[in-house]
């Protein structure tokens, strides 16, 4: 499923009206998808579980890509999901740091990939969240956290100010750490 970077799409469906039911209650469900043409084929594949619904019964009202707000700065995101594993069915709660919850999420899907095996297909999400610097638990996120974060600059190449003073040849090797 993750090909190509995911997206947050908002689904909206319902069983298709008939004489006995003209107006039956519209569904929403918010759900990440490559494209829109797969957020409605999980659309589905959600509202068979869930209801006694299916495609051939139903109809899709509409389909939108919900975008973030402020995707320059960095935000905390907390992730709810399950997976299916060689062993059986397990939940989690993952951290993660990105511009947008859409690069958390593939964040998510390339690491439960790398450490578990799971496969995209048999990860569920259940639920997002933004959360904020004291609200986070994971070590691995808590030391980004906060204005105090620096990062060392170990391999610089001084370059020349100006093309003249650039040389082909140089008599002495460069120095590439200044401690």
């Amino acid at each position: 499923m993750p090909i190509s970077p995911m997206s947050l799409y908002q689904v909206v469906g319902r069983k298709a009206p008939t004489e006995a039911e003209p107006m039956p209650p519209a569904y929403r469900m918010k759900l990440f998808a490559p494209n829109a043409v797969i957020a409605k084929s999980r659309f589905w594949y959600f509202m068979h579980q869930y209801r006694n619904m299916k495609k051939t019964t139903g109809e899709i009202l509409d389909v939108n890509e919900i975008r973030e707000k402020d995707p320059n700065s960095v935000k905390n995101y907390a992730l709810w999901l399950r997976y299916d594993s060689r062993s059986g069915t397990h939940n989690m709660y993952r951290e993660y740091r990105a511009l947008s919850l859409n690069s958390a999420v593939d964040q998510m899907y390339s690491e439960m990939a790398g450490r578990h095996r799971a496969r995209p297909r048999s990860v569920q999400i259940i639920r997002t969240a933004q959360i904020t610097d004291e609200e986070v638990k994971r070590p691995n996120v808590r030391q980004f956290v906060g204005g105090a974060v620096k990062f060392p600059l170990p391999h610089r190449i001084v370059r020349a100010p100006s093309k003249k003073l650039r040389t082909t040849f140089k008599a002495s090797r460069p120095d590439t750490h200044f401690n």
